[in-house]
């Protein structure tokens, strides 16, 4: 059996003993969704000179 990490509560998880892989339980993955929908996480971007986003250079390869 596998075990993993929940990156939320940090508890140890066999990954087989849940549907909600990469978190530990439903709850976790709830969380997680959470702090995404509250803007708590974010993912890294650059400004170009006219205003639009664009992504930084390593990420495109």
């Amino acid at each position: 059996m596998q075990n993993a990490t929940c990156p939320i509560c940090s508890q140890q998880f066999g990954v087989s003993a849940t549907e909600a892989f990469p978190f530990c339980s439903e709850r976790c993955r709830k969380i997680d969704l959470g702090r995404w929908l509250n803007e708590e996480y974010s993912v890294p971007y650059e400004r170009s000179d006219d205003g639009t986003e664009i992504l930084p250079t390593e990420e495109l390869s």
